[in-house]
């Protein structure tokens, strides 16, 4: 694998994906070690590992670990799927909002993605190892149907998060790193399937550089502006009987 990409410094090499998988799974960890356990820190770490756990099956598309390349595209795409879902629940948890059929619409339609991309191996029509991002070709039915659900939940939910925001002093600044979180790695895309039309096929992988702006922005932005999960030193210390 390595030697395949040697020389090359895109998203989907294995220095790029390495460090992604690196900051992600490491930003979970510390998020389960550093914030008292909550729903805002249970969203948080299934966030950072659902991104990571996409950039593991991204790796390893081109086969590996006796799993075949449908079975890492499921694994892949389930992983990433879960993300609209989770981020909409963790908008509503920041702004304290009672929103239960909100949530369960994310999550409802997150799981009837999940049975039609991992149950069911028909979405899957092939698969690509490029040079600089794995191609996972979903048949041109679900594709758009996938975008139209993945698009529209970060949307709500960017909005939704500026509203209430603006409406909610004392967890603005959570809310408005949630926007920003979403826009960092979705806008970038959007450019880069305008520039390059062609792109469209690999819009999970070519999320994936941007996405870890998302998982740093989750554990030194949003998480330390939620009181939902704010932790003190002297806690921290106590946790782990230091005596400073």
């Amino acid at each position: 694998m390595f030697k395949k990409y040697q020389g090359k410094f895109f998203c989907f090499s294995p220095p790029v994906m390495l460090a992604t998988l690196l900051i992600e799974f490491s930003s979970a960890a510390y998020t389960l070690w550093r914030y008292k356990v909550s729903t805002i820190q249970r969203l948080s770490a299934a966030l950072l590992i659902s991104l990571g756990t996409f950039q593991l099956a991204e790796y390893m598309i081109c086969g590996g670990l006796g799993l075949t390349h449908i079975e890492w595209a499921q694994l892949g795409y389930g992983a990433i799927t879960l993300l609209p879902a989770l981020g909409m629940h963790a908008i509503v948890t920041l702004a304290d909002k009672k929103k239960p059929l909100l949530v369960g619409a994310a999550y409802a339609s997150c799981i009837g993605f999940l049975a039609a991309n991992i149950i069911g191996t028909s979405s899957f029509v092939a698969h690509e190892c490029a040079a600089n991002y794995a191609v996972f070709n979903i048949s041109d039915g679900s594709l758009y149907l996938y975008m139209a659900y993945y698009y529209g939940w970060l949307a709500i939910g960017t909005v939704l998060a500026i509203y209430w925001g603006s409406q909610m002093p004392a967890r603005r600044k959570a809310l408005q790193s949630m926007a920003f979180g979403y826009a960092a790695f979705v806008l970038p895309t959007i450019a880069f399937n305008i520039l390059e039309p062609t792109s469209t096929r690999a819009i999970p992988s070519v999320m994936c550089g941007f996405a870890v702006i998302f998982a740093i922005t989750i554990v030194y932005a949003i998480l330390p502006n939620s009181s939902e999960v704010r932790v003190s030193t002297d806690s921290i210390r106590e946790r782990f009987q230091i005596g400073f």
